[in-house]
């Protein structure tokens, strides 16, 4: 009897410490690694909830990125459309932007699909090499539990009339897909709101 309360008890403990470990690994959204032409970190703040709810797979995490299609989205650039990936890493958050920014495979080109935002990161990063960051539970600097901060590192450049409504559109979708993000602020490597032709930064009121 005792033997076997023993053997109950230690089997108790490693799944606990399973448990533990896997919520460490979902605390921060860290950098993707492997993505080529686009590549990012993130950081949270100590309370912050898991980065995502992921589907694990055998390689690793799927995730949705979600593009812009032709025709659907020419005229209404609201129009978004998922594909599937699979991220490596718990950083799902960081990978699906780093997939947007390197668009979609040739297969998803056949089919319409396009990235708004190819060719609009241009320049030095200000992050020490990344294209973005992601803060999780942050309206720009200031602490917002689910809010969720995407300021990129490079000048962005808009590309056309509506580019700029489509390209807030696929990285919203993107990220909103992931249940502790409730609102994504999209800020340049300035800090001003992105797309925001007032210049009142209204990305980062309260509202």
């Amino acid at each position: 009897m005792r033997i076997h309360h023993r053997a109950r008890w230690v089997g108790a403990l490693g799944a606990l410490l399973a448990t533990l470990a896997l919520l460490a690994a979902c605390a921060n959204d860290g950098p993707t690694g492997g993505v080529s032409s686009a590549t990012g970190t993130a950081t949270a703040t100590a309370t912050s909830r898991p980065a995502a709810t992921a589907t694990s797979t055998a390689s690793g995490y799927a995730v949705k990125v979600y593009f812009a299609q032709h025709p659907a989205s020419d005229d209404d650039p609201s129009k978004v459309f998922a594909v599937q990936r699979t991220s490596p890493t718990l950083g799902v958050a960081t990978y699906a932007i780093g997939q947007l920014l390197a668009g979609p495979s040739a297969s998803e080109q056949s089919a319409g699909y396009y990235t708004p935002w190819a060719g609009a990161l241009t320049g030095a990063s200000t992050c020490g090499g990344a294209d973005f960051t992601i803060t999780l539970d942050h309206r720009g600097s200031a602490p917002v539990p689910g809010d969720a901060t995407l300021q990129f590192c490079r000048t962005t450049q808009i590309a056309g009339e509506l580019a700029g409504a489509r390209m807030s559109a696929t990285a919203n979708a993107t990220l909103l897909q992931f249940p502790n993000i409730q609102k994504v602020v999209i800020l340049t490597s300035s800090g001003a709101c992105f797309d925001d032709l007032s210049g009142l930064n209204r990305c980062l009121s309260a509202s």
